[in-house]
């Protein structure tokens, strides 16, 4: 894979195995410098696996992969260049008082911002003096929150990041992340199947099933390209339309509701030559769109 500067994170072919399983297969990801991807894909997608190969936890067994400019080769300078934030509560640390393991932390990173620390405690409402084995899922997942932005990385890794939180909680991580990415050149990546806690961020949309790679675009392309048509049908209904098999399909007998992949022109075009009267055609939230693609066939990506 040749360095490509206008990627934040790429990869090329990556893949992983675990015996016979295909945790990630071929995956060509590619998010531009400064961008928010959200990662979609429920439990068992391949989302946490490719944050481990990115992170030079896990080693690919095909492919390779770019991360800030550093290849799987780089070692700790790889993971110096990335805040990383856990789907799992990380139970390594359980014996250190939380104000300890921040200084842990700060230790080894010389752009350690300590300012932006102590405001971030504030915000969180993170307790420096309990212990972190004591803490709750929700109380953990702010202090990896903040050990993943203080030192202001180029990239981010959120994986689930508002997982466990309670709802007071989870507006504060929100307000935190978009204060972060207003302040601080970065490019963030959120593995998520909760695709509406993070909808207003995301400008880029990669969509996992199976550990494949379904389709990855920008949200302009998406919302233009996917669209929920609904139709006035004549009894018996049953059009041939290979090339505009909807992704799903619900309704009644003389209403349908489909959601389809295509140019809106086109499409309505070709529903009304089938004998479909096209009453409203609507554009998806990145939710439906991302239950849509999930549903449906596979898409060239």
């Amino acid at each position: 894979m040749t360095m490509d500067n206008s990627y934040g994170v790429r990869t090329d072919r990556l893949t992983k195995r675990f015996g016979r399983t295909m945790a990630v297969a071929e995956l060509d990801l590619k998010v531009p410098q400064g961008a928010f991807y959200l990662l979609i894909g429920p439990n068992g997608s391949g989302k946490t696996t490719t944050f481990r190969m990115l992170l030079g936890l896990l080693r690919p067994d095909g492919g390779t992969l770019e991360v800030s400019g550093r290849t799987q080769h780089s070692g700790g300078a790889l993971r110096a260049n990335i805040g990383f934030v856990p789907e799992v509560h990380e139970l390594a640390w359980s014996w250190i008082r939380v104000g300890d393991l921040i200084a842990y932390h700060a230790a080894y990173y010389p752009s350690w911002d300590a300012p932006y620390a102590r405001r971030l405690m504030d915000l969180l409402d993170i307790r420096t003096g309990q212990r972190y084995g004591q803490l709750s899922k929700g109380q953990a997942r702010r202090v990896q929150l903040l050990l993943a932005l203080v030192h202001r990385p180029p990239v981010l890794l959120l994986d689930e990041p508002t997982d466990g939180l309670d709802p007071v909680a989870r507006d504060a991580v929100q307000a935190v992340i978009a204060d972060h990415v207003a302040d601080t050149a970065t490019t963030v990546i959120v593995a998520t199947h909760l695709v509406y806690e993070m909808e207003r961020f995301a400008d880029h949309v990669g969509v996992l099933r199976a550990g494949r790679m379904i389709k990855q675009l920008t949200r302009e392309a998406l919302h233009a390209q996917l669209k929920r048509y609904t139709l006035d049908v004549p009894d018996n209904w049953r059009p041939s339309l290979e090339q505009l098999a909807p992704l799903t399909a619900n309704g009644t007998p003389r209403e349908r509701r489909w959601t389809v992949w295509g140019d809106e022109t086109e499409v309505t075009q070709c529903l009304t030559a089938a004998g479909a009267a096209v009453r409203s055609v609507t554009s998806l939230s990145l939710d439906e769109a991302a239950l849509a693609l999930l549903s449906g066939k596979d898409q060239d990506a």
